[in-house]
């Protein structure tokens, strides 16, 4: 079910009321579980099973762990990791496997690797996995019988009812922002209408469905011409314009995803962690990665890079951690070697950007003027956007053939028109998105206090009012044409 559809919007509202009664207080986690399951089985009832039984076995394993001997519990955090880990490989990379062995082989139809191709992918699988190893890992990481520090019922039907909720519930089920068990879990108490934070709720809904409906669908319209073999008849200053054109477009999907799922949680009272900070003004690929999808860094950090000994083992033991870490999460976002190319491609970014901080940049960062500072961090933000948007070639043409293509057939499309009529509508939707980013640059937040002091409240809620009514009229009379959330595919 999409977040920009008619039922979402009747399952939203319905929920919502029912949520609210009085008398249904005590049944606010089964009506959230209940509409969650109704919103993720909406188009393939099938697969709910699917997300039942991680529900089921990953409660169960947790509230082993809870209780049990130190030995015992290691032993069920290793079953449960095997369950996560051994379904997600099935569903998502079973395919992927499978080509490792049919590339030079004739299979029958009945073949074990014809039945891998042709596995559906459910979705969110990546993400509800994740959330699953969360709660496991979290629960470890308590004293057992130390009721203070644990987020665990005694009681083993309470314990799968929170686990139910804190795994489907809706607003972030299919694409996050990936939660962690132990920031969600005290969360889960009686709510009240009066508690909402509406101001939350109307910002994030708002600006959410503006980069999704208005940016996002509308870039998308013009983006395609990146597929293989359009991009061939392409001039190179139209490929470049498309290919930052997909950037602003990959952001404003997904940012408007998590805001959306951000202020439908909070109208039930529940705080989702943010996803963005304004991702494209980063002036270093370590300061992007914590900027962009903030959760899923945030989760590889805390779950993988740590536990793998982090940067507290010696320099190379650090290049190594870093390099399995963003392959990884590479490969968590699809089930294809491009996927992978693309994290070797900003873990080998990250590595350089250390070697340069270590031998370089402190001693330039001494001698520079202010003025000549800050052109360095525009320069610094141009080169990391640049980098970031050459990566995000290989989610738009998955075959890493035809992304080399691409790069090849821009440096030999010097000559060629600019199609002014596919690159002006990127370039006019991209405007708001830059601005967005631009208002928070240091200097700008800066100057926008010292203006915004010298305007009385009033005059500052106007302007703050008529923005977010453009935004919603744009909404409603400038919105593209429906589509899919990017990141539903993985």
């Amino acid at each position: 079910m999409l977040f920009n559809s008619f039922a979402f919007l009747v399952l939203f509202f319905l929920t919502f009321f029912i949520y609210y009664i009085p008398a249904f207080r005590q049944l606010q986690i089964v009506i959230l579980v209940i509409s969650s399951l109704v919103f993720y089985s909406w188009d393939s009832p099938p697969l709910l099973f699917l997300l039942l039984l991680s529900i089921f076995i990953n409660g169960l394993t947790s509230f082993k762990i809870a209780s049990a001997s130190r030995r015992a519990r290691i032993t069920w955090l290793l079953m449960g990791l095997s369950f996560n880990l051994l379904i997600l490989s099935f569903f998502k990379y079973g395919a992927l496997i499978a080509n490792l062995f049919t590339n030079n082989l004739v299979e029958s139809e009945d073949s074990i690797f014809t039945f891998l191709l042709r596995l559906p992918l459910p979705i969110g699988i990546s993400f509800y996995t994740f959330e699953g190893i969360s709660l496991l890992i979290d629960v470890l990481r308590t004293k057992p019988n130390q009721e203070e520090a644990s987020f665990v019922d005694a009681s083993f039907k309470k314990h799968i009812l929170k686990t139910s909720f804190f795994i489907a519930f809706f607003p972030h089920l299919i694409a996050g922002p990936i939660l962690k068990a132990n920031n969600f879990y005290p969360q889960i108490k009686p709510k009240y209408l009066k508690q909402i934070p509406w101001d939350v709720v109307f910002r994030s809904l708002v600006i959410g469905y503006f980069l999704k409906m208005v940016i996002a669908d509308n870039l998308k319209d013009y983006t395609f011409w990146i597929a293989f073999p359009y991009y061939q008849s392409l001039s190179t200053f139209t490929g470049i314009v498309l290919l930052f054109g997909y950037s602003i477009q990959i952001f404003a999907d997904f940012a408007g995803y998590s805001l959306i799922a951000i202020g439908t949680a909070a109208a039930f009272g529940y705080t989702l962690p943010q996803n963005f900070n304004f991702p494209y003004i980063s002036r270093s690929l370590s300061e992007f990665w914590k900027r962009w999808h903030i959760s899923l860094s945030s989760w590889l950090k805390d779950y993988l890079y740590i536990p793998l000994g982090g940067n507290r083992k010696g320099r190379l033991r650090t290049y190594v951690n870093l390099m399995i870490v963003m392959v990884l999460g590479g490969l968590w976002h699809g089930a294809s070697w491009s996927y992978a190319v693309w994290g070797a491609f900003h873990g080998v970014g990250l590595i350089l950007e250390r070697l340069f901080n270590e031998r370089v940049q402190t001693r330039l960062n001494n001698s520079l003027a202010i003025w000549l500072e800050f052109v360095c961090e525009l320069i610094k933000i141009v080169l990391i956007f640049s980098f970031v948007s050459i990566g995000w070639l290989l989610f738009k043409l998955p075959d890493f053939g035809q992304a080399l293509d691409f790069l090849n057939t821009m440096s030999h499309n010097l000559r060629l028109p600019t199609n002014q009529a596919v690159t002006n509508p990127v370039i006019i939707f991209s405007v708001p998105v830059i601005v967005y980013h631009l208002l928070d640059l240091p200097i700008i937040q800066t100057l926008s206090k010292e203006y915004c002091s010298k305007l009385n409240l009033t005059s500052w809620n106007i302007c703050r009012d008529l923005a977010f009514g453009g935004m919603v009229a744009m909404i409603i009379l400038n919105s593209g044409t429906s589509n899919e959330f990017i990141y539903f595919q993985f």
